[in-house]
């Protein structure tokens, strides 16, 4: 008994310090649809850079030329949106690739929403998404389902005080 709980132990620390800055939302957390949602006006600052690494799933379409919108933000109305992620000529999000994307936007720190947009009629899955930032964890996103044409569709996490803000 004492052995196990050593070595349990000793891999709780090893991932404490190992892993310190990344975070998963719960794996049996589904992304959601929004009937509405209303981007924030602060896209004027522009000063922290953030990398988004998107794994299309392997059961996607081959590819998509659809238009591929995103936004994410935290509970204090902070807001990084992207009205076009996509390049439809360059052959981002072709089945079972990773894309990463560059991109700088108003400091957000805890994220703890994402959503996309999808708009055309290709169809796409996307596996995961991963946010890097200086001023925030790590989060990561586990889609693993089409987004539906037109809807903003993804994950809230903020807690009730700030859906309401977020909607």
């Amino acid at each position: 008994m004492v052995k196990h709980l050593s070595l349990f132990g000793l891999v709780f620390v090893f991932s404490s310090i190992t892993f310190p800055h990344s975070s998963s939302i719960s794996p049996t957390l589904q992304p959601r649809a929004l009937k509405s949602f209303y981007l924030k006006n602060i896209q004027a600052a522009k000063n922290c850079p953030y990398e988004l690494v998107i794994k299309t799933s392997c059961s996607s379409t081959t590819y998509t030329r659809d238009k591929i919108s995103l936004a994410f933000g935290n509970s204090y109305g902070n807001e990084v949106y992207i009205k076009r992620l996509d390049d439809p000529s360059s052959g981002t999000f072709e089945r079972c690739s990773t894309d990463s994307f560059q991109i700088k936007g108003p400091c957000v720190d805890d994220v703890c929403y994402l959503y996309m947009l999808r708009t055309g009629s290709d169809g796409w899955k996307p596996e995961s998404l991963k946010i890097y930032g200086s001023y925030t964890k790590t989060e990561t996103f586990n889609y693993n389902k089409f987004l539906p044409n037109g809807v903003w569709y993804g994950f809230n996490v903020c807690g009730r005080a700030s859906e309401s803000a977020i909607m």
